[in-house]
């Protein structure tokens, strides 16, 4: 039996039908992902993603709600926050992506602005991604699955703000806004951009891999390479 296909990750949604693309690159990687629309025991999981989506509601990091801030579901950020609550207790993996990437940021002390001042480069146009390159801090993990100068894909209009406790930037737009993040002391890893998405003929720069690269390690967090007997 292939010991990694039995690897499950939870996606807490109440939606399954629309982050199809999500399920995919975690098969590609050799997981499964299970949709859950209820509380998440972290138990019965191997790690979590946190998918994007709508914008979170800004009640939940303490400002009133501005116009620009749209479908915003408080019954799905609370079951994301509480599966998030979940995995962070149990010490498991985290992959948060776009609006998982923000809501993150929330549940660790940090704050969301509502609307970009830069959002016309980075809201995806016609319901495609808009396409930049990024800066990424060296020795961190984008530095070192994607090079100095990842291009990847932007459909948002919120970002992050004031980071959350324990959390660091190591990725940023040529505009500031912060397009990934680690926990420096939990197996947390954000992005804002979307690399369930960047699949065949993406353009990424330094002859770096696609989106799939980051899954990829998701993966190899909850199960480590196995050794050959006798070998270290």
């Amino acid at each position: 039996m292939d010991t990694i296909k039995r690897i499950a990750i939870a996606i807490p949604t109440v939606d399954e039908a629309i982050y199809a693309n999500y399920f995919k690159a975690l098969e590609r990687a050799g997981a499964r992902g299970v949709a859950v629309d209820g509380k998440v025991n972290s138990s019965a999981y191997d790690a979590l993603l946190l998918p994007g989506g709508g914008d979170v509601a800004p009640e939940r990091y303490g400002q009133p709600r501005a116009p620009a801030s749209r479908n915003i579901d408080p019954a799905l950020d609370g079951l994301q926050l509480g599966a998030l609550e979940a995995f962070v207790s149990a010490k498991k993996p985290v992959l948060g992506i776009c609006r998982g990437h923000q809501l993150v940021n929330v549940f660790f002390g940090g704050t969301l602005i509502q609307d970009l001042s830069t959002a016309d480069s980075h809201i995806s146009i016609n319901r495609k991604d808009q396409v930049h390159e990024t800066r990424a801090l060296e020795g961190s993990l984008i530095h070192r699955l994607y090079g100095s100068s990842p291009v990847v894909n932007s459909a948002h209009h919120q970002g992050v703000d004031r980071l959350g406790e324990g959390l660091r930037a190591v990725q940023w737009s040529d505009d500031g806004v912060i397009e990934g993040m680690e926990h420096d002391r939990l197996p947390i890893y954000c992005v804002q951009w979307h690399p369930e998405r960047m699949n065949a003929g993406f353009p990424c720069a330094n002859g770096a891999d696609r989106g799939d690269a980051l899954f990829r390690f998701f993966v190899r967090q909850i199960t480590p390479p196995l050794c050959p007997p006798g070998r270290q």
